[in-house]
């Protein structure tokens, strides 16, 4: 499970990566990086949003400035354990994220303008805030991922490989299950790199090597197309 943090700002370089591509990346990642103490780890996203998808819709018309909030559970949730209601926003090239812990229960009454998320704070108000802004916000896309994450031993740089990437648009919890429709082909990964500054040149060398190319590349927005190629065709 990653560390909660309750505040991140960095930028983040996303690729679609081949069986054959993450093998070479990881054996180049030897002596640079380490896996963390948690290996590979199932991460829901739900993510929220108005009734007719607002959110999801402006963020795939690539604006300067776009934000998002979703609710993420380590594993199979229950209605007491702790899930993080994050509020993430990204703006030239650079992402700020803001989350608290809580749990299932106190974040439906949150979304059902029954109080506050977290005790008085900055990021409390953020995102009660957005909240209040967007109103009605209602769950709208549950993303599934088996996330293998490494880090720099003394250093900032974070990496993280996403096996399996799927989603769901009925059955939206974080209670039920880890199963969905794949986002993308059988045997590709997405690669997320995050870094405060620039990419080290070792890493750099690394990709263009395995020719390992930046995508744009959203989970929720892909699923977002994905449902709404199924509803032309039936229209």
């Amino acid at each position: 499970m990653e560390k909660a943090i309750s505040v991140m700002q960095r930028y983040e370089f996303k690729y679609i990566v081949s069986k054959e591509q993450i093998e070479a990346l990881k054996k180049g990642l030897e002596g640079h990086m380490q896996v963390d103490e948690f290996g590979k780890t199932s991460i829901a996203s739900l993510y929220y949003d108005t009734k007719d998808k607002r959110l999801i819709r402006k963020s795939i018309e690539k604006p300067l400035f776009k934000e998002k909030i979703r609710l993420r559970s380590y594993g199979l949730a229950s209605n007491s354990s702790t899930v993080f209601l994050e509020l993430k926003r990204k703006t030239d090239r650079i992402v700020y994220k803001r989350r608290v812990a809580s749990t299932i229960n106190k974040v439906d009454e949150f979304f059902n303008n029954n109080g506050n998320i977290a005790s008085d704070g900055q990021i409390a108000r953020e995102i009660t805030y957005f909240r209040d802004f967007y109103k009605n916000l209602v769950p709208s896309c549950l993303i599934i991922y088996d996330r293998v994450a490494y880090f720099e031993p003394d250093g900032d740089l974070r990496l993280t490989i996403d096996y399996n990437p799927r989603y769901r648009v009925d059955d939206l919890n974080l209670t039920t299950s880890m199963n969905g429709n794949l986002l993308l082909d059988e045997g590709y990964a997405i690669l997320e790199i995050k870094v405060q500054d620039a990419m080290p040149l070792w890493l750099s060398h690394l990709l263009d090597f395995n020719h390992i190319y930046k995508a744009s590349f959203s989970k929720y927005g892909t699923a977002y197309k994905l449902e709404q190629e199924k509803i032309s065709h039936i229209i």
